[in-house]
C-alpha cells in the first residue's frame, strides 16, 4: 500500500479528470506511474546512444584506442629497424 500527498489543486485536478474518465483515483494512479517508470526505463545515457560508434573514427576499427600504443610500437619498429 502507498500513500501520496498531493496539494489541494493537484488533487482537485486529479478528482476532475477521474471524472472525465470516469475512473479511480488509484486507476490513474497506477497507469501513471506504469507509464513513468517506462518511460524511465527506455531513456538511454549518451553513452549508450553512441557506443557503437566510439573508437571508429573513420576507419571502422573498434580497437582504436586499446591497442593504439601497440599499433605505434610496430609502427616505429618497422621505421627504424630497417
Amino acid at each position: 500500500m502507498l500513500t501520496v500527498r498531493l496539494s489541494n489543486e493537484t488533487e482537485e485536478k486529479l478528482r476532475e479528470f477521474c471524472q472525465q474518465q470516469q475512473k479511480t483515483k488509484s486507476q490513474v494512479v497506477k497507469e501513471a506511474l506504469v507509464a513513468y517508470l517506462q518511460k524511465a526505463e527506455a531513456a538511454h545515457s549518451p553513452y549508450d546512444l553512441g557506443k557503437d560508434l566510439f573508437g571508429q573514427e573513420g576507419s571502422s576499427r573498434t580497437d582504436g584506442s586499446i591497442k593504439f600504443k601497440s599499433r605505434l610500437k610496430e609502427k616505429l619498429h618497422e621505421k627504424y629497424s630497417r
